[in-house]
């Protein structure tokens, strides 16, 4: 996950991993670097790694290539976990202290998968269902409606009525033809067969890499948590830089609505495709910076938006060494033909 990076750039790496494991009491680099994959995946230990090297990536752009954060970037977010990165960017919270939040949240949302898992003995999991665009609305409706959440059910006929689905969730709304669902497996497929047989939808689904029903109400220990732990570390509001919360699609608010809203992303849907779509319709964004482990900011933002075509804009995911100078020269030469705010 870090190795590339370290490789590339020792100094600052090395500094970053090192205060990581200093925050967190015990060598996680180690783990990032030596495996095994079964420990790495961990969620205790997954996502407390791809927040720090997130946070490694955006250091070494800083203190490498002389990225000014504050006169670049106009506005920040992060898709679920990475919002945490996304706060660290601009400004409201310390790395040491996000690091130690996620760390303990990620503990307390395993041992919710545990429990669950004991006493249901049921299997859990996240499942994203794709969809063409025009029809994104509707299957986001008629899910709702088999989930039972106050919009009229779909009755079947008399003799075999279709009941509604509990454990599960709509977790994420990632773009114009994503959701993700998040609970029990089992009912997850009873939920597509009745998507199929009584709502009119044929979805394409596809099962994610994960073993816990994230953002669903099985995460409410981990929300309690959150809670009482802002209340005891230093928050800068307002910062540098305005952020967009998942839970609201806008930007933090103040203090207390920061605090809220990131204690109730650990059980709430992450309206990612909301976000997207306020900064490109309402903030005017066209520059798109992902950072991170992986490409997966970078693609959920879309191709209608942060288009490459775009005078001054384009989307990058800056999570290889090896294209650096390629995505700082395209950055300079749209730096000049900006006219609207990038984040």
């Amino acid at each position: 996950m870090a190795d590339a990076w370290v490789e590339s750039f020792p100094h600052t790496a090395s500094h970053i991993l090192d205060e990581m494991d200093n925050t967190l009491g015990f060598k996680l680099s180690r783990i990032i670097a030596e495996g095994p994959n079964s420990k790495l995946n961990q969620t205790e230990n997954s996502q407390p790694a791809v927040m720090a090297t997130s946070v490694l990536i955006l250091r070494i752009l800083e203190k490498e290539f002389g990225f000014d954060v504050k006169s670049r970037i106009d506005v920040t977010l992060g898709h679920s976990l990475g919002e945490f990165s996304a706060l660290v960017a601009g400004g409201y919270l310390e790395f040491g202290d996000a690091l130690q939040l996620v760390r303990r949240r990620a503990e307390i949302m395993a041992q919710c998968t545990r429990t669950l898992v004991a006493q249901s003995g049921e299997t859990y999991g996240m499942v994203a269902l794709l969809c063409e665009p025009e029809h994104l609305e509707s299957l986001l409706r008629t899910v709702q409606e088999f989930l039972g959440l106050d919009l009229p059910g779909i009755e079947g006929d008399a003799q075999h009525p279709v009941p509604s689905i509990q454990q599960v969730v709509v977790a994420n709304i990632n773009s114009r033809n994503q959701i993700v669902l998040s609970g029990s497996l089992e009912r997850i497929k009873t939920l597509l067969v009745q998507l199929r047989q009584f709502g009119g939808h044929d979805p394409r689904a596809v099962k994610l890499k994960s073993d816990s029903p994230f953002h669903s109400p099985a995460m409410a220990r981990a929300t309690d948590y959150m809670r009482q732990a802002l209340e005891q570390i230093n928050l800068t509001f307002p910062a540098s830089i305005p952020c967009v919360s998942n839970v609201s699609a806008l930007p933090f608010q103040s203090e207390e609505d920061l605090k809220d809203l990131l204690s109730r992303q650990c059980v709430d849907t992450v309206r990612w495709w909301d976000s997207i779509r306020y900064l490109h319709q309402e903030r005017g964004v066209r520059r798109w910076i992902g950072i991170g482990p992986g490409k997966v900011g970078r693609n959920l933002v879309g191709k209608e938006v942060g288009r490459v075509d775009t005078k001054g804009g384009g989307v990058w995911a800056v999570c290889d060494p090896r294209e650096m100078s390629d995505i700082m020269a395209a950055l300079e030469e749209t730096e000049s033909e900006r006219q609207n705010p990038q984040t």
